[in-house]
């Protein structure tokens, strides 16, 4: 190759800097994304460094719970794009409504649908039609706090069932609770959640609306509804132990290849891979003496405390799979990383979601938002620790 022809020095560093600049802004991207997968990529790298990869990683992951997590997602997000959620909100706010009403309906969607779908799911279909529906009617004044209070309602009715939160189905499967039991701890707290709630979104204004929900020119999927119908009751037949989750993987993956690969891309995976780095985290910190010994104090003093301040820095999932290894007492667990949803923006991921989709609105404020947040998570907190008081 003629000299001339050859890249000189400075194109060459040109070409590296765009590079490592190209490959620095994917980075930050990703990381906008997928905060808590990075950090809990970190925590596993981290680990390692303590303790050497060997043979008893492979005993870390709980293959039944990524089995169970991404059947749920897959059916669900096919049920999603199938139109169903979209006519559900049609039929419950469309018309000339009071405003009470159109703010309890906007905050009880995602309470009563999180008990099936999960949290973060209801809050991905409802928050957007919270942002639609207020816009239109001219009500954005109040868009933040209707937003928010469907973020607690998404984590708190995600309480009421092993399917509601991903931290749920997690210690359900762990400690193989039974359903009765699971059902009978939380059922006081999921009460007196919807009653605070309801009691907050009929007080976000007077006046009426004149609600118009939009749907796709296609409407509803019927096919594709009967579809994943059929495979979210096989997923709740293997959440009962009724059906091998092995034989559910199988059976999901098979029928949405032949019959709706749209929903096996729409799963989300970033949440799989973050259960994976934190197995890894937390069977390593198991097996360091030191650190084990510590977790185990806290945990003997009040697994509830732990976990639900655990929960405010590293969110409620990592903290329920790195804390189930340093306990037995399952129901201070459970409670606490559910309670401990409320706090922070980060103790929930559902939290983080409900904010992120608020940002996109018209008009949205953090400001407004972070604010209205800190004072209803502080409330719907110390209200359902009062009532953990109360029953003690």
């Amino acid at each position: 190759m003629p000299d001339n022809a050859r890249p000189s020095l400075a194109g060459r560093g040109a070409l590296t800097c765009g590079w490592v600049r190209a490959c620095a802004c994917g980075v930050v991207r990703r990381m906008r994304r997928e905060p808590v997968l990075c950090v809990a990529f970190l925590c596993a790298a981290l680990s390692a460094l303590f303790v050497p990869l060997d043979a008893a990683y492979a005993s870390y992951i709980d293959a039944r719970v990524l089995i169970l997590l991404f059947c749920l997602m897959a059916t669900v997000a096919g049920c999603k794009a199938s139109g169903l959620f979209d006519m559900l909100a049609k039929l419950l706010l469309q018309g000339d409504r009071s405003f009470r009403v159109v703010s309890f309906t906007l905050v009880m969607l995602p309470f009563f649908a999180s008990m099936l779908v999960t949290n973060d799911v209801a809050l991905i279909a409802f928050v957007p039609f919270a942002v639609l529906v207020l816009t239109h009617a001219g009500r954005t004044r109040s868009l933040a706090w209707v937003v928010v209070l469907q973020a607690v309602a998404a984590n708190l009715g995600g309480m009421a069932t092993p399917v509601g939160n991903p931290q749920n189905l997690y210690l359900f499967l762990r400690y193989d609770v039974g359903l009765a039991e699971f059902l009978g701890l939380l059922a006081p707290y999921v009460a007196l959640a919807f009653a605070a709630l309801a009691a907050a979104s009929l007080a976000s204004g007077s006046g009426r609306a004149r609600v118009v929900v939009p749907l796709a020119a296609k409407g509803v999927d019927v096919r594709r509804v009967a579809l994943h119908g059929a495979l979210f009751a096989a997923c709740l037949l293997a959440v009962a132990r009724v059906m091998d989750a092995w034989l559910l993987l199988v059976a999901v993956v098979a029928v949405l290849l032949l019959f709706d690969r749209p929903a096996l891309k729409a799963v989300d995976y970033g949440l799989l891979l973050t259960f994976v780095c934190f197995f890894v985290f937390a069977g390593n910190m198991g097996r360091i003496d030191e650190v084990r010994a510590a977790l185990e104090g806290l945990m003997d003093q009040s697994a509830l405390a732990a976990s639900i301040a655990a929960s405010q820095v590293i969110s409620n999932v990592p903290a329920a799979v790195l804390l189930s290894e340093f306990t037995a007492d399952w129901r201070s667990l459970l409670l606490g990383v559910d309670i401990g949803g409320l706090g922070t923006p980060v103790a929930s991921l559902a939290s983080l979601i409900a904010l992120r989709i608020y940002l996109h609105s018209e008009g949205a404020g953090i400001g407004r938002f972070l604010a209205t947040f800190a004072v209803v998570n502080v409330a719907f907190l110390t209200l359902l620790l009062g009532l953990w008081a109360c029953m003690l």
